[in-house]
């Protein structure tokens, strides 16, 4: 059974994190998780730009539609806390990743299933349990 996941990750105008999207993306299909990242997805990396009303519905209707929420946390936004919240309050299951190093403020461990940090987002291969 495949699940769907959506991830959460630190926005940056110009698409820096692409490559960690795609790694971490990569290693949760190999272990059945399917991912709904919307600057990749919906905004083409950094190519489509949306209203904030408009950005904001598409991801609230992305994490309604996902079993679960992963949340990389290395780096701290506004946005993280935004859909993390969201997810909380609609029961969705919450996954904070992070860099080795990374301070998880209380809030974040106070709703998260599981807090996994990791060297390379290979490490996390092992590490998920969904």
């Amino acid at each position: 059974m495949t699940l769907r996941a959506y991830l959460a990750i630190k926005f940056y105008e110009d698409c820096r994190n692409q490559e960690l999207i795609e790694k971490i993306s990569d290693v949760l299909k190999e272990i059945g998780i399917k991912t709904i990242v919307m600057v990749r997805d919906y905004e083409k990396w950094c190519k489509v730009r949306f209203k904030p009303e408009v950005l904001m519905k598409k991801t609230f209707d992305c994490i309604d539609k996902s079993d679960i929420l992963i949340v990389e946390f290395s780096e701290k936004g506004v946005g993280l806390g935004i859909e993390t919240g969201y997810a909380y309050s609609k029961g969705i299951p919450i996954i904070i990743i992070a860099k080795e190093g990374s301070e998880i403020s209380n809030t974040m461990k106070g709703v998260a299933k599981q807090i996994l940090f990791y060297k390379n987002p290979k490490d996390l291969k092992h590490k998920i349990k969904v």
